[in-house]
This record gives C-alpha cells, structure tokens and sequence, in this order.
C-alpha cells in the first residue's frame, strides 16, 4: 500500500503493518501512510478486524527525532494536527483493532499502541512516553489516550518521569491486555480478534462507537448516545437473525448487514 506501511488482507483479518527498518520511527510519511492504511481497512468489508503490528523485533520505537530537531513553532503548528489526527485515524476504525506488540513502543509508538482497542504484549517489551526528556511532551494523543486508560495519575508519573516499564507492569496498569511470549504475539492477537471474524459486524461497530464516543460525554448525553445506536441496530439483518437464532434456540449465521 505504502513504501512503509501496507494493509495485508487475510480470513477477515487487516494487518497494518509497519515495516521501516530499524525502529519504524514514525515519519510525516509513516503517518501518512497509517491515514491511508486506517482509511482502507475502514472501506473495506472483508476486513471484520485489524491488528496492527511491527514485526518481530519491534513494533514503533517513536517518531523520526531527526526529522523534527530542526522544526519551529511555527512549522510545527502546521503539522501538529496531522500527526494525532494521523493516529487518530486507527483510532477511528470503527472494528475491532488490537496492537501486537513486540521490543519497543515508546513515543509516537506508545501512542500508536493507545490508538487501538487492545494491546497485546511481548514479554519482553518495552513502552513508554518518553518525550519530556526531550522537552516536550506526547503530541499524538498520548496525554490523552494515556490518562483515560490508566487513570491521571499514572499517566502523569509516567509521562513527567519519561520512563519505560515492562510488560508485567504495563499488564498491571491496564495499558496491556495480554502478554505472550514474543514469538507467540501475532497469533495472540489473530486469537484476541477472531471471535469477531464472523460476529455481527454492525453490532461490534456500534458498540466501539456507543463507548468511545461516550467517554466524551456527561452520562445523561451517554446514554442517549447509547440509545441511538442500540434502536438503529433494530434495522439490521443481523439483529433479526440473532434474536430469531435465540428464539429457535440454534446458533447464528451473522452476515455483517
């Protein structure tokens, strides 16, 4: 799809996946290419979930420094946008998307991480936001995405210290799932997501939506949020086949419609 990131299509699984040699530090082009790949697996129905990987040795180690050293404020408030609104992208998927992770996601890569719905990790990973020690601070969601996952002040610790924890504690916090050995970590996140491979698809997409959206929300706006989407699913061939399922007491053959 792209020079440094491609969608891969398989049994109803999308892979996004990064290949920029050594890290995959996450460039102007990377995020690009992410926006595109997010976009992709979006309009495409065959995808029913996506996994979001780096390989086998490293799954983001953060956004491309070089490329940034020389900017200013003023060119960085041009791109600033771009950049969260880039991972904001992966977030948008409105299907299941699970992390696999492996070696580092620290930075920009941590924030890639947060972007999804689950995180599966390497037990011998490492993530982080280490960002102060260089100044600044996440600027693709990560003081956000961060805080809402693992509470404020966890995220406060961790993103004003810059420093990097384990798989075991990242398991502890909440900002990991599930940790697998490394070489098990692709086909644990294939595991986490196939149960939604032949799911009602339009269900799964209201209920990402139906949260997501309503973390924004005051609970009184939540629940009228959640009302919408659970009355719309009542025009679905899935919810009829469902509840029809239940009533003749057999399983469901969803079709995602």
């Amino acid at each position: 799809m792209g020079e440094f990131v491609r969608l891969e299509v398989k049994d109803g699984i999308g892979t996004i996946r990064l290949e920029r040699p050594p890290m995959n530090a996450l460039n102007v082009q990377v995020q690009e290419e992410l926006r595109a790949a997010a976009t992709a697996a979006t309009a495409d129905a065959e995808v029913r979930a996506v996994i979001v990987y780096g390989g086998e040795k490293v799954f983001a180690a953060g956004a491309d420094i070089k490329e940034m050293a020389d900017m200013s404020y003023v060119d960085m408030v041009d791109r600033a946008g771009g950049i969260s609104s880039s991972l904001g992208a992966i977030a948008g998927i409105p299907k299941p998307v699970v992390a696999a992770i492996t070696g580092y996601a620290l930075g920009g890569g941590c924030e890639l991480a947060l972007a999804c719905d689950w995180r599966v990790v390497a037990e011998d990973a490492k993530l982080g936001q280490p960002e102060i020690k260089l100044g600044v601070i996440p600027g693709a969601g990560g003081t956000q995405r961060l805080a809402r996952l693992v509470g404020p002040a966890r995220a406060k610790e961790l993103i004003m210290t810059g420093r990097m924890i384990d798989a075991q504690e990242a398991l502890r916090i909440g900002l990991a799932d599930r940790v697998v050995p490394a070489a098990e970590v692709y086909e644990a996140a294939v595991a986490l997501v196939k149960p939604f491979l032949t799911g009602p698809a339009q269900a799964l997409r209201a209920a990402k939506l139906a949260i997501d959206g309503g973390l924004e929300m005051d609970l009184n706006s939540g629940l009228a949020w959640e009302s919408q989407h659970f009355a719309a699913l009542f025009a679905t061939d899935d919810r009829r086949e469902g509840m029809a399922a239940f009533v003749e007491k057999r399983k469901p053959d969803f079709t995602g419609r």
